[in-house]
């Protein structure tokens, strides 16, 4: 297989995702573990860390699946991958960065409607690729429920 500059590209474009969001919910960890009360059932620290790297590598594979396919709605899924991206970071911004639980839970929702959006167009490109998101649409989805509770509780 010929290396192609979006075999560079995709991959960098995750890793700056994953690495920018780490980063800003780093720096918001105190303020989460002493200041929040939390749901019983929130997944231990270590959970995250492995929970993210699947989704991201899925998420990656995914859209280098659907970059080398033709299909008249590639424009549309690319640009969607490029909104979930930013939603992605941005909800470690208002969340861990600004401690903004209410605007957070409210970004989590666009967050998953690019999910639910992305997953059916992609099945008619790739049902691969497509159901390499269902990892990620069901892990925000559990995220936005407990950030709903973090909200309700505190």
């Amino acid at each position: 297989m010929k290396l192609k500059p979006n075999h560079i590209v995709i991959p960098s474009i995750t890793v700056l995702v994953a690495i920018v969001g780490s980063w800003i919910t780093q720096g918001g960890m105190e303020w989460y573990k002493t200041e929040l009360i939390q749901p019983g059932f929130t997944p231990p620290d270590w959970a995250f860390p492995i929970a993210w790297n699947i989704i991201f590598i899925l998420t990656t594979i995914s859209v280098l699946i659907v970059w080398n396919k033709k299909s008249p709605r590639k424009n549309l899924i690319v640009t969607l991958f490029g909104l979930n991206a930013f939603l992605n970071v941005l909800w470690s911004v208002l969340f861990f960065g600004d401690h903004l639980v209410f605007p957070a839970f409210v970004e989590m929702i666009f967050l998953e409607l690019t999910l639910v959006a992305l997953i059916p167009l992609i099945w008619k490109v790739s049902k691969a690729a497509s159901l390499m998101l269902l990892p990620y649409l069901l892990w925000v989805g559990f995220a936005t429920y407990l950030t709903h509770l973090i909200n309700v509780l505190n």
